[in-house]
């Protein structure tokens, strides 16, 4: 049988693995949006700090933010192949949006790995 304090020891060292990915998980989180507009729809993906920055961590905070401020720089994501073979949602170039040529900013889901934008 294995002593206490290894297993202790053991314990220790799974809970800090485990607290450090959730950390570097939850710094690397990217929340997506679909930006709805009278040509197209597109996908953005904003970080946690960057909607922070807009003013809230939703849909409306990004919305409000380009109907007050008229544009906004953001990364537009695409689905694309990983280097392992799966597919992610990934960033694919930085763009501008105007305000005027939106229609509405949605939040979406993708079942697919989110990589972050630099």
């Amino acid at each position: 049988m294995l002593s206490r304090s290894i297993l202790a020891k053991s314990a220790a060292v799974a809970l800090l693995t485990l607290s450090t990915y959730g950390a570097r998980a939850q710094e690397a989180k990217m929340n997506l949006f679909k930006i709805i507009t009278v040509k197209d729809e597109i996908i953005i993906g904003l970080s946690p700090e960057e909607l922070q920055a807009l003013g809230g961590n939703d849909a409306s905070a990004v919305a409000h933010a380009l109907a007050q401020r008229g544009d906004l720089t953001v990364w537009q994501y695409n689905v694309h192949r990983g280097q392992n073979g799966e597919l992610q949602q990934a960033p694919t170039a930085k763009i501008g949006l105007l305000a005027n040529a939106s229609l509405r900013v949605e939040p979406y889901t993708t079942p697919y790995q989110i990589v972050p934008h630099p």
